[in-house]
């Protein structure tokens, strides 16, 4: 059964696939085909949402399913049923699952069990709907006549702030094995985790990272400018620490001019303004943050549509 854990879990011709789909779906979208016709997925939340939980919702019902929101409280997990017996019963009524949690293990114990695609909707570990979502956003850019993973190569991805964060360590994995330059810049204690160097390790990738604590340094003729809220939830006792210890990463003015002249600015929101960004960078004109939102609904529904041809 193939799952969507890590964007590993596609070979980069699926992944190539996956992006041509969303181009296509997100073109023809009034006239979006009903690949999932009849079907009935699930949508189980340990985490609150905005974007993923509207962006699947909306996406499972355009592409001819039934949507079912499950907030992991009120359903038996809460109670203490176990992750594998849900997992093998829900399998009898769905036809997949997406979910969206704190804890990595939670999804990829529901994968080892479940006898129906699962799809990663966010962890603490990693974000694999959200990367795909980015890179597309960023190669509807720079490969507009055909959204093409060659237009990766030679091209420079700068992630500013918390390094450590599940948005970083997509970045990780994504730049080792789409082949393509990520420097991440940040505080000490915040560089890159044993997990995603073990992630690596384990998909038998070489890393394509570095990391600095040079903010400027990392920027010069980059390509594409990320960042991500410092204070994660779960992580709200340590804001104000965070906040101090982050400010020199804060992506401004200076760093966005430091940058290639036709830069583009991305942030998975949502964001605190003036905090990892400043007003004047998420709303200028090398922002594509909401372009960015958007597609997470087109790149959405090809990873179901892919994960319905591949079962």
């Amino acid at each position: 059964m193939k799952h969507f854990v890590q964007i590993t879990d596609f070979s980069v011709e699926e992944i190539q696939a996956t992006l041509k789909l969303t181009e296509e779906l997100k073109t023809h979208r009034l006239k979006t085909p009903k690949i999932l016709d009849q079907e009935s997925w699930g949508l189980l939340f340990y985490k609150s949402s905005t974007r993923t939980r509207v962006s699947f919702e909306v996406g499972v019902q355009e592409l001819g399913a039934n949507a079912i929101v499950l907030n992991s409280q009120s359903t038996q997990i809460g109670r203490g049923e176990t992750i594998k017996d849900t997992a093998k019963v829900l399998s009898r009524y769905l036809h997949g699952l997406v979910i969206r949690a704190y804890d990595h293990s939670v999804v990829t114990e529901f994968a080892e069990h479940a006898t129906m695609p699962i799809v990663n909707g966010l962890t603490d570990f990693n974000h694999p709907c959200q990367i795909l979502t980015d890179i597309y956003s960023i190669l509807e850019r720079y490969s507009p006549k055909e959204v093409n993973l060659q237009a990766l190569e030679g091209k420079k991805v700068v992630f500013l702030g918390d390094t450590a964060s599940n948005m970083a360590n997509s970045w990780i994995l994504a730049a080792a094995y789409l082949n393509f330059e990520l420097i991440l810049a940040g505080p000490d204690g915040f560089e890159p985790k044993h997990s995603v160097l073990k992630a690596l390790k384990d998909s038998n990738l070489t890393a394509r990272h570095s990391f600095t604590n040079d903010a400027m340094a990392a920027t010069e003729n980059a390509d594409v400018l990320y960042t991500d809220v410092w204070v994660s939830m779960g992580d709200e006792n340590e804001a104000e620490a965070r906040k101090a210890t982050m400010k020199n990463y804060q992506v401004n003015e200076a760093l966005l001019k430091n940058a290639h002249k036709d830069a583009l600015f991305l942030h998975c929101l949502p964001a605190h303004l003036n905090e990892e960004v400043t007003q004047g960078v998420i709303e200028g004109a090398h922002s594509i943050v909401y372009d960015q939102a958007e597609n997470r609904l087109h790149t959405q529904k090809a990873v179901m549509a892919q994960l319905k041809a591949l079962r």
